[in-house]
């Protein structure tokens, strides 16, 4: 959460803490994947992957952001719904954004979230297979 509460100094995340393990469980039994990366086998970041593609929760820590760790996660929810991933990111969160970007997101829209802040609404779709002739 260090990592949130470096993004976000004014929200409190510590007290939100519950409100988010109880969200996981949620989202558990529903059918989303929470997908762990580990670094010297203490936890570096997660994601969450609905059985619909939808990204509810990524978060990389503090340490461990700009090792890899997020490129790795991303590839993990892309082989757990290799048909496409949607996301909904803060509009204000530049570096969210420009690592989906990088990993293929495009910006389909925008909305408000319950707080009222703006968010781009994104996703990745993998790309078609390439067409192949057959010589007549």
């Amino acid at each position: 959460m260090e990592a949130w509460a470096a993004a976000y100094p004014a929200i409190d995340f510590a007290a939100r803490r519950g409100w988010l393990l109880d969200r996981l469980e949620r989202m558990e039994a529903e059918g989303a994947r929470i997908l762990v990366a580990e670094v010297e086998g203490s936890p570096a970041g997660f994601v969450t992957v609905a059985p619909d593609g939808w990204i509810d929760q990524m978060l990389v820590g503090l340490a461990a952001q700009g090792s890899g760790v997020a490129a790795a996660l991303m590839a993990a929810a892309k082989a757990a719904s290799p048909s496409g991933l949607d996301l909904d990111v803060n509009a204000d969160n530049a570096r969210a954004i420009a690592f989906y970007r990088r990993a293929g997101f495009v910006t389909t829209g925008h909305r408000l979230n319950e707080q009222g802040r703006p968010v781009d609404l994104m996703a990745w779709r993998p790309e078609p297979p390439a067409l192949r002739l057959r010589p007549s």
